[in-house]
Parts: structure tokens; sequence; C-alpha cells
């Protein structure tokens, strides 16, 4: 996934992690780096089935591969993992920022009914 949170790329991390297994490998793999073999032991799934799922995750860009030796380890992209948080975050700000006036109103509103209130008390 490119960095500047494309929408191609958005749309690809997050249907790579509207999978369960696939959350669970990036979890995994935020522990560090693992091959195929390790990240299958957990599930009740084809080797190859999770081949699959890291070819997904790598399609989107949020795992890539290395060899080492005979080795080929899994390792997660925290920098793509950091496009879509910014990109949520910012969503998240705006209704942060949303909410607060909503809590200004219902507050102003609020002492205005009791202020409302006290003053029909004097006035009896």
């Amino acid at each position: 996934m490119r960095s500047d949170g494309d929408a191609d790329g958005l749309d690809r991390a997050f249907l790579a992690l509207a999978d369960p297994v696939r959350r669970a490998i990036v979890a995994r793999l935020s522990r560090g780096p693992a091959t195929v073999n390790e990240l299958a032991e957990p599930f009740d799934i084809t080797k190859q089935a999770v081949s699959k799922h890291i070819q997904v995750l790598e399609q989107a860009g949020l795992v890539t591969r290395s060899r080492d030796a005979q080795r080929r380890p899994v390792h997660l992209d925290a920098a793509a993992l950091e496009a879509l948080t910014s990109w949520i975050d910012r969503y998240r700000l705006d209704a942060e920022r949303n909410y607060r006036r909503l809590d200004g109103l219902l507050a102003a509103m609020s002492e205005n009914t009791e202020n409302t209130r006290e003053n029909e008390e004097k006035d009896r």
C-alpha cells in the first residue's frame, strides 16, 4: 500500500483485513516475522490456504517476504498500518469534534432549562 493512503490501496488493505484469519496473521506478525509454517500452526486450515491469505495481505501491501537462507519469513509492513491508522484518525478526530460541539450544546440547553425552572419557581 502506498503511504499516501490512495483509495485503491485503502480498499485492498481493508478488504484484506476483513477476514479473521488474515487479522490473526497480522496480529501474530506484530510480534515479529514468521514463516508460513509458523503462521499456519494455530489454524485448522492447510498451509496452502495460509499461503493464499498471505498473498492477499502482500497484494494489499500489509506484509512483505524476505529470503533468509532456506526460510522465507513474512514481515508486517508497519508503514502500511500507519497509513491506515492515519486515515482512520482523520475521521475519528472529526467525529470527536462533532461530539464535543454536541456536548457543549446539550450542556447549554440543560443550563438554560435549569435557569428557566428556577425563574418559574421564583415567580410563583
